[in-house]
This record gives C-alpha cells, sequence and structure tokens, in this order.
C-alpha cells in the first residue's frame, strides 16, 4: 500500500494518475494546502520542503522499513520503477523520457506558476515580469507542440513524461493560448485525456473539493502563491 500525501492540484494529479495507470493501491491522505498542513511537522518529516505531493511505500522493491519519496518528479522515477511501467527499460529511451520529464519540472510547471503569480496575484502589477514569465510559458508550449508534430507523445509511447505534463499542459488557456494554435498539442491533450486512469487521476480526492472552493480555485491558491487561510 502506498500513501499519497495530496491535494488536487497539477503536481498532485501527477501522482494519482499515475498510481491509476500502474494500479498500485494507494490511500490519499489530505494535505490542504489551503489551510498551511504543508507545514506540520509529521508531514516536513517527509517531505522537507513543505510541498506535496509526497508518498510513503509500505511495501518496497526488495523489502524493508517503508520508502518515503518527495518531488513530483522523484516520485514517477521512483513509481515508474517499481513497476517497470511507463519508462522505458533501454538507455536511449529512458532518457527520451528522463529529459522531457526534467524539461516539464524545470520549465513548464515552474515558469506556468510564475506567471500565474505576476499576472493574478502579486499586489504590484509589474509589466516587466508579467510579459517575462507568459512569454515563456507561451514559448514552452511552442516546443512541446514541435516536439509533437511526429510522434503521438513526448517521448514517442506514453510515458512519465506526459503524466508530469498534462496536468500543466490543460491550464494553457489561462496564458491566453488557444488550442487551435497548437495543433499537435491539442491532438497530445485530447489523447491523453481520452485515457480512464487520467480520468480517474483528475478525479481522486472528489470529496476534498466539495468540501470547500472548487478544485480550480484550490489549484490556483497553491500554484499562484496565495497566502494560506489561518
Amino acid at each position: 500500500m502506498i500513501d499519497l500525501y495530496y491535494w488536487p492540484t497539477p503536481n498532485g494529479w501527477k501522482i494519482s494518475i499515475m498510481l491509476e495507470e500502474t494500479g498500485l493501491p494507494y490511500k490519499l491522505i489530505p494535505v490542504n494546502i489551503g489551510r498551511g498542513e504543508q507545514f506540520k511537522p509529521e508531514f516536513l518529516a517527509i517531505s522537507p520542503n513543505n510541498r506535496m505531493p509526497a508518498i510513503v511505500d509500505h511495501d518496497p522493491p526488495g523489502g524493508g522499513a517503508p520508502i518515503s519519496v518527495f518531488e513530483s518528479g522523484a516520485i514517477l522515477l521512483y513509481l515508474a520503477e517499481k513497476t517497470g511501467q511507463l519508462m522505458p527499460s533501454d538507455l536511449r529511451g529512458r532518457y527520451e523520457v528522463a529529459q522531457w520529464l526534467m524539461w516539464q519540472m524545470g520549465g513548464l510547471g515552474p515558469m506556468s506558476g510564475q506567471a500565474g503569480h505576476f499576472g493574478q496575484y502579486a499586489p504590484e502589477k509589474i509589466p516587466y515580469a508579467i510579459e517575462r514569465y507568459t512569454n515563456e510559458v507561451r514559448r514552452l508550449y511552442g516546443v512541446m507542440d514541435k516536439r509533437l508534430a511526429d510522434r503521438p507523445y513526448l517521448a514517442g509511447e506514453y510515458s512519465i513524461a506526459d503524466i508530469a505534463s498534462f496536468p500543466w499542459a490543460i491550464l494553457f488557456d489561462r496564458f491566453g493560448l488557444s488550442a487551435d494554435e497548437l495543433p499537435n498539442f491539442k491532438r497530445w491533450i485530447d489523447a491523453v485525456r481520452a485515457r480512464a486512469a487520467v480520468e480517474r487521476g483528475l478525479a481522486a480526492g472528489s470529496e476534498l473539493r466539495n468540501q470547500s472552493q472548487p478544485v480550480d480555485d484550490e489549484a490556483k491558491r497553491w500554484l499562484f502563491g496565495k497566502k494560506p487561510q489561518a
């Protein structure tokens, strides 16, 4: 059994989708980031950077004590290795996936967060910052569209690279982009969204969404730096 410390945001969805894709049994443990639960000592013991998601695997490969993993990219790699799924076993294929996973971790996610923060939530509107980050996010979507021109998924076959990017990619319209401008990207979005495991992963924790605000509002709160509620 895997404990998934989770809130319904793009980074949380990465892991719920991965767990649904692999069929691993898991238990959702809510971490309400709007109330600052990511700063609780018991969570910091698992995720010292006070960010969800994090996991605890009670049945790690090779046995032994439970293993905890934080950072969504590291969790995806761990689960791929544990199951032998969604990550090629050959050297070339493995690094084809790894570089696009790192591309999302270092680019699409952080830049989207910065663009959203300066564009929507910063107390002072700074045109230079808004333009800089929004233009970078648009550039990254263009990189994806070009990459997908001659292959169905980012690394050829469906993989953790797609799982990492998809929950962030569905935010594209918040940055003034139309899917019609990105036909290859749109095809990819539709193909990933059509997967039953992706639908289940996005639906994980629906009761959390019903507790307070709609999931999109919770995602914005986390993505764009709104201060936690007391």
